[in-house]
């Protein structure tokens, strides 16, 4: 858990929504909605739509039974409250969630296709099976977000979930790690539709995963 202050997360969640423009994974409406674990019980979330002009200003604090203790939060984030609470409730490890509609993984959330482990860097983040699609349900719903709970709570290695003809929902250890997540799974995503169209992706071998993580841990111990 971190022991970030919730001025020092603001700060993070901002840097985050630089990098999310930077890398291009911001599509043209410019929504998403951001978050932090902030201790034990709370959370930083954007209280608004749009974050392309983010400031430390534009957040609120909010419990993860849904109280909003400190700002306003604005109708349109209202009903996403709930998507990220329940996130936090389920898994204690995540310190960051971004939902976003980052084009080519949304393109597969059109598909309802999950996106396929076949690019190598996935596998530096812990991602040894597809990404999976959770039905379509309105956004903040019960039938949503429960559809969201299961596979965070029974897929504890994965750190994200498309969401049916909408986006992604990822969750990290902290927002910094959740935005390279995102980054990381849209290229994969980008990557599978340019292979689709020149007889399509290939799998990994099956110690791939094995072979990656000893050879991280060789050069961590350098």
């Amino acid at each position: 858990m971190s022991d970030k202050t919730a001025d020092q997360l603001r700060e993070e969640l901002v840097q985050v929504a630089h990098r999310l423009f930077d890398a291009g994974v911001m599509f043209k409406g410019e929504h998403a909605n951001l978050s932090a674990r902030l201790g034990k019980d709370q959370m930083v979330i954007t209280r608004g739509g749009s974050v392309a002009k983010l400031s430390k200003e534009d957040f609120a604090i909010v419990t993860l039974d849904g109280t909003v203790v400190e700002g306003h939060v604005e109708p349109v984030l209202a009903e996403v409250i709930e998507m990220h609470a329940a996130v936090y409730r389920a898994r204690e490890s995540v310190g960051g969630i971004i939902h976003n509609h980052a084009p080519h993984i949304t393109t597969f959330a059109i598909a309802h296709q999950p996106i396929p482990v076949v690019y190598e860097p996935l596998l530096r983040f812990g991602i040894t099976e597809a990404v999976p699609v959770v039905p379509w349900a309105p956004r903040g719903s019960a039938e949503s977000v429960n559809g969201i709970v299961d596979i965070v709570k029974n897929h504890p290695g994965l750190p994200a979930v498309i969401l049916a003809n909408h986006g992604v929902l990822a969750f990290g250890a902290t927002p910094l790690a959740t935005a390279q997540i995102v980054t990381t799974l849209d290229e994969a995503a980008e990557l599978v539709i340019q292979a689709r169209m020149i007889g399509g992706e290939k799998a990994l071998p099956q110690a791939a995963f094995a072979k990656v993580q000893e050879h991280m841990l060789q050069f961590a111990q350098k």
